[in-house]
């Protein structure tokens, strides 16, 4: 691709005399305000105890030099009347986004394009009402960059007259390439450019930490978790809300949150959710919280692999690794009626979480119990097993032994 540093110069005297008396000065400055902002970056990780870094792994962290033939000017093609899609995240669940425009442009020669997002967290946002967000992968990734890609800030007002500038010289690493624990989207197939760009930020080489967990107690139930739980008694199933009514729906969608193993209501919300996934017209082999209208961290999950196959209550729970070995299974949902569908997941989890008394366990978890936890821990992210299926249609997935099948005795229940 041609650079954007490409002087179309109608003559020789006036390309010699600006190159000598202009564009040393213009290219000082744009360094310098570069190295000024990647400065504040690290100023900002220094100070903030929040931050996925210590001011010792400050030391790991590099860039390419500022290179200005990295700075293109892009045309804009807006999207309109774009679905909202669930873009994957490196933690195994996902992130809603909408696709907002195409970018094209050219880099040495090279025509290429890429997708703009916007998300739909942040949009309700007022201060991240114009922010436009564009990840992507090259050549460089898993080499001299991060593995899981690249991420470059844009707003919408950054758009004029149907063009957009684009700066590869501050694309940044996602927190994952430098903690664990960071839910950071992965970029899509769409946004994985040909070339390699030697521009942005470099793959750190320090030690990969664990983000802290919060200090602070969760929030306390509302008033109206509160009045559905109380709404029946301990010989009275949880209702199992459907994803064919809207308001429902909205629940199902929703981000959960953590619960207080304290909390005096626990016991009767866990029993009623019980009930629920027991019950004899819809039994299942495991239920979220969600599924019964309350948007809090808790799930039962059948363990298929210990003696007796008991039904187990799960608080707070944590997907903090997954293996990329991947196992196809038919799936339902006690949530989603009359819908199955061949779904992919991790074969080998790891997970944390909290039992009734508050004590924190970690296990690695295996096979089709590991599915289980996966269905329900993707409730709790607002993430239906549909979403799944559709994230599987739009990648390309390798069969690496035919011959290998997993079976169950009995045939599947609904989760």
């Amino acid at each position: 691709m041609k650079r954007i540093f490409d002087l179309r110069l109608k003559g020789l005297l006036y390309a010699v005399c600006c190159f000598i008396l202009i564009a040393p000065s213009q290219a000082q400055t744009y360094r310098d305000s570069l190295l000024a902002s990647r400065q504040a970056k690290l100023d900002h990780f220094a100070k903030d105890p929040t931050a996925p870094l210590k001011q010792t792994d400050i030391q790991y962290l590099h860039h390419y030099e500022p290179d200005s033939g990295y700075r293109v000017q892009a045309t804009i093609e807006l999207l309109l009347n774009e679905l909202p899609f669930r873009m994957p995240t490196s933690d195994g669940t996902s992130k809603e986004y909408i696709r907002y425009a195409k970018a094209r442009f050219s880099i040495d020669g090279e025509a290429s394009e890429l997708t703009i997002y916007r998300s739909t967290d942040l949009f309700v946002s007022p201060a991240y009402r114009n922010h436009l967000f564009l990840p992507f992968t090259d050549e460089t990734n898993g080499g001299e960059t991060y593995g899981g890609g690249r991420y470059i800030d844009l707003s919408v007002t950054d758009i004029h007259d149907g063009r957009i500038a684009i700066d590869f010289n501050t694309a940044y690493n996602p927190y994952c390439a430098y903690s664990g624990g960071y839910r950071c989207p992965v970029p899509p197939a769409e946004n994985q450019l040909p070339i390699a760009i030697k521009a942005g930020e470099k793959n750190y080489t320090g030690p990969i930490r664990q983000r802290p967990q919060p200090s602070v107690p969760p929030k306390p139930l509302t008033e109206a978790e509160r009045d559905l739980i109380l709404a029946g008694d301990t010989a009275q199933l949880l209702r199992v809300i459907q994803d064919t009514v809207a308001a429902e729906t909205r629940i199902l969608r929703s981000l959960s949150n953590d619960i207080d193993p304290k909390d005096a209501l626990l016991p009767l919300l866990a029993n009623r959710m019980f009930l629920a996934v027991t019950d004899s017209l819809h039994p299942g082999v495991g239920i979220a919280a969600p599924q019964v209208g309350i948007n809090r961290n808790v799930i039962w999950v059948q363990r298929f692999d210990k003696p007796d196959e008991p039904l187990e209550l799960y608080l707070n729970p944590k997907i903090t690794w997954r293996s990329k070995l991947l196992r196809k299974g038919l799936e339902g949902c006690l949530s989603i009626p009359d819908t199955m569908g061949q779904v992919l997941r991790n074969y080998t989890i790891r997970l944390s979480y909290q039992d009734i008394a508050g004590t924190h366990h970690e296990e690695m978890i295996e096979g089709f119990t590991a599915v289980i936890f996966q269905h329900e821990t993707d409730h709790l992210y607002g993430i239906l097993f549909t979403d799944r299926l559709a994230e599987q249609e739009a990648n390309a997935y390798h069969l690496i032994n035919a011959e290998v099948q997993l079976y169950l005795e009995q045939r599947l229940r609904r989760q």
